[in-house]
């Protein structure tokens, strides 16, 4: 978990409320880069921020659980819950976690809320040849079973609020999709846009006057 708060402003826009920003997609897919920069970026902002990482709360939070589809659905419960209480709490919460299965996301939607469903979309022949863990190594010898991707389902989100495309652009990139999806679905408040160059007001200086030759 991580949590930040920004020594800026409040936002200038009517924002409805605390949210939570539900990163989904493959291993290796960037969720836990977009998560820190999104953070980073809504802090800015003036929202208080909080980070849930799956592969972190699964060394806490759900220590013990496996990766059976039964595991995997309550260690989204979990996340969820702990999601709900900190919107509740007026905290804005990013959650970095596979969520691979359609019904476990309508359940998570449900018991949340206030709820935005950012999917990754990052082949995986990409996330393969990434493998900054070497997970999907092991998972392709065998030595992980369930693997997301390899031996276990990952359904493709049919309507996510927002996608990004994290093979194909910057992760920069990326993070500016996300934040203009948000605006559009009036959880922030828009980028102001850029001042227009100010022209001076000054007369132009006058040009020298050309004489013919006598």
């Amino acid at each position: 978990m991580h949590n930040s708060s920004g020594d800026g402003p409040e936002p200038s826009a009517a924002v409805n409320g605390a949210f939570c920003v539900w990163l989904m997609g493959l291993s290796a897919s960037g969720k836990t880069t977009l998560a820190g920069l999104l953070a980073q970026a809504l802090a800015q902002r003036g929202f208080k921020v909080e980070v849930l990482d799956g592969d972190i709360l699964r060394t806490t939070l759900s220590k013990g659980l496996g990766f059976t589809s039964g595991d995997r659905v309550t260690n989204l419960r979990r996340i969820a819950t702990m999601a709900q209480n900190l919107v509740n709490q007026q905290v804005v919460t990013i959650v970095a976690a596979i969520c691979p299965y359609h019904a476990i996301r309508e359940e998570v939607r449900a018991t949340i809320g206030k709820f935005i469903e950012v999917y990754l979309n990052c082949p995986l022949e990409v996330c393969i040849s990434r493998d900054p863990k070497g997970l999907y190594r092991q998972a392709l010898a065998g030595e992980i079973q369930h693997f997301t991707g390899i031996d276990d389902v990952f359904d493709t989100p049919v309507r996510p609020d927002i996608e990004v495309t994290t093979h194909g652009e910057a992760p920069e990139a990326s993070l500016a999709r996300i934040l203009r999806g948000l605006a559009a679905l009036q959880h922030i408040s828009p980028e102001p846009a850029a001042p227009l160059e100010k022209t001076s007001d000054a007369p132009a200086p006058p040009q020298p006057s050309r004489r013919l030759a006598r």
